[in-house]
């Protein structure tokens, strides 16, 4: 019989300190937080499906847990997920006396591909900016976070969680808490800073705020993520913007547009919190298709004789 993981109430006190450890210690956002708890979750199953004690675990047995997820159809980047969760697991029972060798020490991440994110280009983003009706207090409300989603580069979590007291309407700056509640100031241009100051002062208090956040629902409480997911392929269609877009996309414009202006790399890359470079790096991956693209159709040797 298949053990559910709501029947989980529990997780085994090496996974429960782990992952109070990444809270308190490491202080890991909710979200990244609430994934590995649930990757842990998982792995938990399967141990009691095996009847194996975590104690007990091995390499062996870890490879026998990633060929049981894989056949899951679990794509490359969950599939790293898991791993990195299972590492930095296996890691704290090291440093606990739990256990004196890392099982998952020679686990390889599989190699996920770099893809190239989809962007609006200028003319879409004004398209879609000119369609909103700023006499509803939800247009004006949705072009205020459409604005922000671009003048910021900002994530759906980051805007989601914005109060008044985040914004600096002399100085034009965001106060933003990223992942892993790192903290960042971002400034935004003046159409944005005068739409989120009007929209604070003048269009906020209809929606009879029930909690701090700036973008309230029809109820007064915080909007959530999926509602703005909801609005952004809303407001997307009737703007007659073919594209599959999300939240996401804006922040993917809002670094590629950067970038176009001539923005170096670090600039962005601290504009979008990023710690890493690397991660920064896959939009000049677009230029150059792009580029790529200018050459074949322009320069008189691509075209046919």
């Amino acid at each position: 019989m298949t053990i559910q993981k709501k029947e989980i109430l529990k997780l085994h006190p090496l996974i429960d300190g782990f992952l109070e450890k990444l809270l308190v210690e490491k202080g890991l956002s909710e979200n990244t937080l609430s994934s590995y708890s649930y990757d842990l979750s998982d792995f938990s199953v399967f141990l009691k499906e095996k009847d194996i004690q975590l104690e007990d675990v091995d390499q062996e047995i870890l490879y026998l847990y990633i060929v049981y997820i894989r056949r899951r159809g679990l794509s490359g980047r969950s599939l790293a997920r898991h791993l990195a969760a299972l590492r930095g697991l296996f890691s704290f029972a090291l440093e606990e006396g739990v256990f004196n060798h890392d099982p998952s020490q020679f686990l390889e991440n599989p190699k996920l591909p770099r893809t190239i994110p989809d962007v609006l280009t200028k003319e879409e983003m004004t398209s879609l900016f000119n369609s909103l009706d700023l006499n509803d207090k939800f247009g004006y409300r949705d072009r205020t976070i459409l604005e922000l989603l671009y003048a910021a580069g900002l994530r759906v979590s980051e805007l989601c969680s914005l109060s008044p007291l985040n914004f600096d309407a002399q100085t034009g700056l965001l106060k933003i808490f990223g992942k892993g509640s790192k903290e960042r100031y971002t400034p935004i241009h003046n159409t944005a800073a005068t739409f989120l100051n009007n929209y604070i002062q003048n269009w906020r208090p209809l929606f009879l705020p029930k909690c701090k956040n700036i973008f309230l629902n029809r109820n007064g409480a915080s909007l959530s993520r999926v509602a703005v997911w909801k609005m952004v392929q809303k407001r997307a269609l009737e703007a007659g913007i073919k594209k599959d877009i999300s939240p996401h996309t804006f922040r993917h414009s809002f670094a590629t547009h950067l970038l176009d202006g001539g923005a170096d790399l670090r600039s962005v890359q601290m504009l979008l919190g990023h710690s890493d470079v690397s991660a920064t790096e896959i939009y000049t991956h677009v230029q150059t298709e792009r580029l790529t693209e200018i050459h074949k159709m322009h320069h008189p040797r691509s075209k046919p004789e």
